[in-house]
């Protein structure tokens, strides 16, 4: 066991990213995700909701501050009006001491972007269109 490290951060994840270089990607992605068929680099972490995974990710890594949109979200349809669980997400960006600037990709999109990602993690979050693209930043520390 380590201090500090969230219990749903685990060693596969911490060790994606720490192999995790400024400008690579990563996913999360909600229990409705195809995340197996989108990457070679697969991080299960069933049984944890995305905000608590967002959280650890962001105590142990910085999100990039040399582009425009270090966050992207999947863009939802007419049929769901904005998810609540982004706002969830702005917070938790936000208490990190970010600015919190989204980009809003249309979901063929985001797959598309999620296949170049450096890894996709797998979770058991169950809100609609809460899956979110994390660009790593510079660690200065």
């Amino acid at each position: 066991m380590l201090k500090n490290i969230k219990s749903c951060i685990s060693p596969d994840l911490v060790k994606i990213l720490m192999e995790m270089g400024h400008g690579d990607e990563i996913v999360l992605a909600d229990g409705n995700f195809p995340a197996a068929s989108h990457t070679k680099r697969l991080v299960r972490l069933d049984g944890n909701e995305t905000p608590e995974i967002l959280e650890g990710i962001l105590h142990l890594m910085p999100l990039d501050t040399y582009v425009e949109y270090p966050v992207s979200l999947m863009m939802h349809g007419v049929e769901v009006s904005r998810p609540s669980i982004w706002q969830v997400y702005e917070e938790i960006v936000r208490n990190e001491e970010n600015h919190f600037k989204a980009q809003y990709l249309e979901r063929f999109d985001f797959y598309e972007r999620a296949k170049s990602a450096y890894a996709i993690v797998a979770t058991s979050e169950k809100a609609l269109y809460a899956n979110i693209i994390l660009k790593k930043g510079v660690v200065t520390e």
